[in-house]
């Protein structure tokens, strides 16, 4: 079975962390309902969703991917590129640990979660404003024993890889190329998204599904046309604290 770590919403949303969106007001009481609906979603595809509340002092605590990297055997506990997010690590920790043995990215080296792109055993690790090469050196050292294959990338445009780019299936990637180099990317076959739809590119697989956030029709339609079976979900206020699909959960097998 999949499990999916969620977190509440943050009271303090509106102070959330931002790069490359203006500030604009959110709306909580939309923001919570919409990241229900998010969470139904899940369910609907038969992953058991924990939703907790563990971080709820910290603006962009809903984002607990950014949190940690887990794969099948281990949970990396990320040190996040922003001061205000790496309290967030310690709080999730414990509830990591009840799945997965731990490993840390130990600071002055930065990760985020969110700069994280696996597809199978190769991991590309976005070098961003909130990743260095020292977190994904470090990465690297964790994950090389459990034979995953750890590649930087350079992200240009957005706050994470993953903003830019994500896997639709085991070979194939939802991409806006303008905001990463797209050279590690040769042995994939790469569907770029709409022009005038740039941050459409963050898409999340749900058994044979790809959601992507609402108001992107255009790259719907193209992933359509390639024979996806494609649905959107409204995260229209979790938009403005620059968010996208993937963001808002920690997805993993569960092994324990």
């Amino acid at each position: 079975m999949l499990l999916a770590l969620t977190h509440i919403i943050s009271p303090n949303l509106g102070k959330c962390e931002l790069t490359h969106r203006e500030r604009q007001p959110i709306d909580l009481a939309l923001a919570t309902r919409q990241h229900a609906a998010y969470c139904d979603t899940l369910r609907f595809h038969g992953l058991e969703v924990i939703e907790l509340d563990v971080n709820r002092d910290y603006a962009d605590s809903v984002f607990v991917e950014d949190t940690a990297v887990v794969v099948d055997e281990l949970a990396v506990m990320a040190n996040p590129g922003a001061s205000s997010r790496q309290g967030e690590v310690i709080n999730m920790e414990p509830v990591l640990a009840k799945y997965r043995p731990i490993a840390r990215i130990q600071p002055p080296a930065i990760l985020d979660g969110g700069d994280v792109l696996q597809v199978g055993k190769q991991i590309f690790v976005g070098l961003s404003s909130r990743t260095d090469q020292a977190g994904v050196g470090a990465l690297a050292d964790i994950l090389k024993p459990f034979g995953y294959d750890v590649t930087p990338i350079a992200v240009t445009g957005s706050l994470h890889l993953k903003s830019a780019i994500t896997a639709v299936d085991n070979e194939t990637l939802l991409a806006n190329p303008d905001w990463f180099d797209p050279s590690p990317f040769a042995s994939f076959r790469i569907i770029p998204v709409a022009k005038e739809e740039p941050w459409a590119a963050n898409a999340l697989r749900l058994d044979d599904t790809i959601y992507l956030a609402a108001g992107f029709p255009k790259t719907a339609e193209i992933l359509a046309r390639q024979g996806y079976t494609v649905r959107t979900v409204d995260i229209s206020e979790l938009q403005k604290a620059e968010a996208g699909l993937t963001c808002s959960s920690l997805i993993f097998k569960k092994s324990r």
